[in-house]
């Protein structure tokens, strides 16, 4: 329902001066997600929910290539890749996939983006980081390129699928999920998603 022009124009007026009194920093640092602003990969700021997530301090991270936060150097490259690939019009990105902790310990983590120039991704975004440790636990053992497949696997994707958004074929798609199968004793791929989805 929209208001008639009066009321509305007072609703507007009251929120804008809502917004001269309200500090956007402090709106940034307490946000209770992790958000993380970047420049070509770089971390530029983050927020506590950032800090408290991966256990770092402030200068662990501004300043650094977003590679600190991957299991590995070919895991950061791959999703690099496949940011510039999957970007939708709005230069918008969303995934879930294994990240590392200063500590070295890896979790599930949702992670989404808002590419500010969607034709050079890289460029400049905001970034959010959600922990799914409390829904989804790492038991096993997993290779990077075991951890990329098992996190398309649960969006649902099939090998062609998986296959294409890693650029390898879906019959090295197969042999993977078969390998993760056997880790987690699964003998369906449905159960393999189940058990990934509940550790």
């Amino acid at each position: 329902m929209t208001l008639p022009a009066a009321p509305r124009d007072e609703a507007l007026a009251q929120a804008a001066d809502l917004r001269a009194g309200f500090d956007y920093r402090t709106a940034f640092e307490l946000a209770p997600i992790g958000l993380v602003l970047s420049r070509n990969r770089l971390m530029i700021d983050c927020n506590r929910a950032v800090l408290a997530m991966f256990g770092a301090e402030r200068e662990q991270l501004v300043g650094q290539s977003f590679r600190v936060l991957y299991p590995t150097q070919g895991e950061y490259e791959r999703t690099g890749e496949r940011i510039v690939a999957s970007l939708d019009v709005d230069g918008r990105y969303a995934d879930e996939r294994v990240m590392r902790r200063a500590s070295g310990e890896l979790f599930w983590c949702h992670v989404c983006g808002q590419s500010l120039d969607a034709q050079d991704p890289h460029a400049a975004g905001i970034w959010s980081f959600e922990d799914l440790s409390s829904l989804r636990t790492l038991k096993q053992e997993f290779t990077a390129r075991e951890r990329e497949i098992a996190a398309l696997l649960i969006q649902g994707l099939t090998s062609k699928l998986v296959g294409k958004r890693l650029g390898i074929s879906p019959r090295t798609v197969d042999v993977y999920r078969a390998r993760l199968m056997r880790k987690v004793g699964a003998a369906t791929t449905a159960e393999l998603v189940h058990k990934l989805l509940v550790g």
